[in-house]
């Protein structure tokens, strides 16, 4: 019997890279048996343009729909604020600073493990369980009687949302392309804006049912929004999609499409391993960021949590100052989806993050340097159409210039969660001893929009020469971007955004 021809047996690190190959390609390989498998073809103009509408209409808008929610139950406490929620609790002095401010420590907490959970398990049993979770502290919260209940239901709804901004930020960049982020986070993000506008309707409504139930108005505000979270969250897990090659609303087509699209835009590495989670805390460039959104994140909590507060002190009823807050989240909301599909149509995020930021400086501006009612509330307007398009223009920049799958996560995290501290800066912005011109508050916010603005010029800056010294390399090799083979990125794919073949979005 004639003995077996021998065999090459690849190793571990050959499987590896076919395997790599293999996802970059989506198929290009040559079989065991002489075969070639060619590549898909890539789809036109017109398909892939009809395949982004379909990813929007089947994503955005229950994503959307979650942070509504997460905004809305976030916030709520201001407009509780102005029917006797302090009064009824026996609050005084800083406690209702301290009551705001106690929700951020522990939603930073939770945001790079929840990141690292959404990684882990799945969206759509992650979000699902986080969502059920703050839905029923929300509806706990209305059944409060002290001061330390209170406390106690905002601390716990900072760890059960901690997990839904930056782990929706990181869920967009494994649909879209890097420089299709931006439109998609601002279209997700448009709901923190309509949650200011829905929120001071909703609340001038609910508040009416005061003593129904023996409760006072505050707590149906909690306990009727908790409710509508818990009703969403019962059937979120049906509704949410995984990933691109799971996506049961995608042809086989449409699914290897999409797919061959993130590896074209990316080319790095996918793998779950401690030494990219290492790589995101020694980036010197997403630390750059995380004060760039700490910045921008205090006067968005401080505009969110006491615009109720500000227009009140203009001399209008609770009830008008309820409605009076709709027309400004309407207008930032125009403003934050504009701003980001401009960002997108022209490629770069800097330049709109620094116009956006001179915006809002102006309109605290306005608000510092007047005591006129109607120049103030025409100042909110230019402040917050300043401050929110700023939220999902500096996520995508920082999630754009991230290189890797598992750092992009734990990068995202560490921005957005960082950023947050802010909400418990805000707490303490604006001070009722600075009441009714809070110029103090004003001032703080200017300082802080400064810095941000500042580091967003350097930032700029650097992005635009490191690519032009990448570029250069290249050059210099009789090179371009085009000319990478897929072993090439191979051998450069754990550098993440260091790869020469990694460009900057500036």
């Amino acid at each position: 019997m004639a003995p077996n021809k021998p065999r090459n047996i690849p190793t571990d690190s050959d499987l590896s890279q076919a395997k790599y190959i293999e996802d970059k390609e989506l198929g290009s390989l040559t079989s065991t048996e002489g075969t070639t498998v060619s590549a898909p073809l890539p789809f036109t103009d017109a398909a892939t343009k009809k395949l982004l509408r379909k990813l929007d209409f089947h994503l955005i808008p229950f994503l959307a729909l979650l942070y509504l929610l997460c905004y809305l139950d976030r916030t709520n406490v201001g407009n509780a604020r102005l029917v006797n929620l302090e009064k009824d609790l026996k609050m005084k002095g800083l406690d209702y600073n301290i009551s705001l401010a106690i929700f951020f420590p522990f939603y930073v907490a939770a945001e790079i493990p929840s990141n690292m959970m959404l990684k882990r398990t799945r969206p759509s049993i992650w979000f699902t369980l986080i969502m059920v979770c703050w839905g029923l502290i929300m509806l706990c919260m209305g059944f409060v009687d002290n001061f330390s209940g209170l406390l106690a239901c905002r601390a716990f709804l900072g760890i059960a949302e901690g997990g839904l901004f930056p782990g929706v930020s990181y869920f967009i960049t494994m649909w879209y392309r890097r420089t299709e982020c931006g439109l998609r986070m601002a279209l997700f993000f448009s709901a923190a804006t309509l949650a200011g506008a829905f929120g001071g309707l909703l609340a001038r409504a609910i508040s009416q049912m005061s003593g129904i139930g023996g409760r006072p108005g505050w707590s149906w505000i909690f306990i009727l929004e908790g409710l509508m979270t818990l009703f969403i969250g019962s059937f979120s897990y049906w509704l949410i999609n995984d990933y691109p090659a799971t996506a049961k609303f995608l042809t086989s087509e449409e699914r290897t499409e999409v797919q061959r699209r993130m590896a074209e835009d990316d080319g790095l590495s996918d793998d779950f391993h401690l030494k990219y989670v290492i790589q995101a805390f020694q980036d010197w460039k997403i630390w750059a960021n995380m004060f760039i959104t700490i910045g921008l994140f205090t006067p968005l909590y401080s505009i969110s949590l006491f615009l109720p507060t500000i227009i009140n002190e203009l001399g209008y009823t609770a009830n008008a100052t309820q409605l009076m807050t709709v027309p400004v989240y309407v207008v930032a909301c125009f403003c934050t989806i504009c701003g980001s599909l401009a960002s997108d149509k022209v490629g770069q995020r800097g330049p709109f993050l620094m116009g956006f930021a001179m915006l809002a400086i102006t309109g605290f501006l306005m608000l510092i340097s007047s005591g006129k009612p109607h120049i103030q509330y025409t100042g909110t307007f230019l402040a917050a159409s300043g401050i929110f398009p700023t939220v999902p223009l500096i996520g995508t920049w920082n999630s754009n210039n991230i290189g890797g799958s598992l750092k992009r996560g734990v990068g995202i995290a560490m921005q957005v969660g960082f950023g947050n501290f802010g909400g418990a800066v805000a707490g303490f912005v604006y001070l009722a001893q600075d009441q009714p011109r809070f110029i103090k508050g004003h001032a703080i916010l200017i300082a802080l929009l400064s810095m941000s603005l500042s580091l967003s010029t350097f930032m700029t800056y650097y992005y635009r020469r490191e690519n032009s010294r990448r570029d250069a390399i290249l050059r210099g090799r009789n090179m371009t971007l085009g000319d990478y083979s897929c072993d090439m990125k191979w051998e450069e794919r754990e550098k993440g955004d260091d790869a020469t073949f990694f460009r900057y979005t500036v």
